[in-house]
């Protein structure tokens, strides 16, 4: 055991380490040559824009960690957001007005983000559909749904006049980061010290063995998409709140980096392999690159192609890791 690292650190895989350490060089790099980046009133706004991607990229370390992928993250955000505005919004809501219009809401966003997960992982475990397939099914009929509601209720996609009790996650940074954290920690908490983290794991390493070894691999599967929905229905509440509108558009151009931010981080595709505090340093290098691209006035196109080759470069590092441990 190395004294020289701390004992948190410790615990990571050596990936998970590594990938903690590219926000940092990529911070000094941008700090260096781009002007304006490294001051505190960018680094504030880069954090908060970055809240909901480490709550949404949480979830799915959890799934890929099973072996899984959950492409429905991003309807489910659309569909919840639209869900929610429904409730409670002033102009059009079916609680408009009432006391509890907000959190009936907030409970209606987070159902519908599990049942969706049910949903999506019942197909997976039970019916041994493949979860790509599963999962874009639902993106499609999610996403439609989504906008078939917004158009019927209010003619349009926006819907406005939410409650100021609601709004609160948007106007107080330091709430919504409490939140965003709170939720990373807990899932960090569950994969490290607890057995349903440990089945996570196994089912993802091997399936068959993990069976054998007397673990729910249904349940486990099902378990993981469940959590995967329901931190993409929390991941819509922060963004609802902070653009003070529900709308089935709401989180489409998300899906990149929240996959690309756990493969950064160390989480394998191939499963078995992934950490929470590996995926956040891995928003965190892409909210930098993001921001940082930005300040140099390049064209979001070009920036889309630049985190594309990012995430591109480790997915194939992922597959020669997976395939050198194969080999020995």
């Amino acid at each position: 055991m190395n004294p020289a690292v701390p004992v948190p650190l410790r615990r990571l895989s050596a990936d998970a380490r590594a990938a903690i350490l590219l926000p940092l060089v990529l911070f000094l790099l941008l700090a260096a040559f781009t002007p304006g980046f490294a001051t505190a009133g960018n680094l504030g706004n880069l954090v908060v824009a970055g809240l909901p991607l480490l709550v949404l990229a949480t979830g799915q370390t959890v799934v890929l960690i099973t072996g899984g992928i959950d492409l429905s993250v991003t309807a489910v955000i659309g569909l919840t957001s639209v869900l929610g505005a429904l409730v409670m919004s002033g102009d059009a809501g079916w609680l408009r007005g009432s006391p509890a219009a907000t959190p009936v809401a907030l409970a209606v966003m987070l159902g519908t983000g599990a049942t969706v997960g049910l949903l999506n992982g019942s197909c997976i475990a039970w019916l041994r559909m493949p979860a790509f397939m599963v999962t874009l099914t639902t993106t499609l009929f999610m996403g439609g749904l989504a906008v078939w509601l917004a158009q019927r209720q209010v003619h349009a996609e926006s819907i406005y006049n939410l409650p100021a009790a609601f709004l609160l996650l948007g106007n107080r940074p330091g709430l919504a980061a409490g939140v965003a954290i709170a939720a990373a920690a807990a899932t960090h908490l569950l994969l490290t010290r607890t057995l349903l983290g440990r089945w996570f794991q196994a089912v993802g390493y091997n399936p068959r063995t993990a069976l054998i070894s007397g673990v729910p691999v249904g349940g486990t599967v099902v378990t993981a998409y469940v959590l995967s929905g329901m931190m993409a229905s929390l991941t819509s509440i922060l963004i609802t709140a902070r653009l003070e509108t529900g709308s089935p558009s709401h989180g489409r151009t998300l899906l990149l980096d929240v996959i690309g931010a756990a493969v950064i981080g160390g989480t394998s595709l191939f499963g078995g392999k992934g950490t929470v505090p590996g995926t956040a340093a891995g928003v965190l290098f892409l909210a930098l690159l993001s921001n940082g691209l930005n300040q140099l006035n390049l064209s979001d196109f070009f920036i889309t192609m630049v985190k594309g080759a990012v995430i591109l470069m480790a997915a194939l590092l992922d597959v020669r890791r997976n395939r050198w441990a194969r080999e020995s």
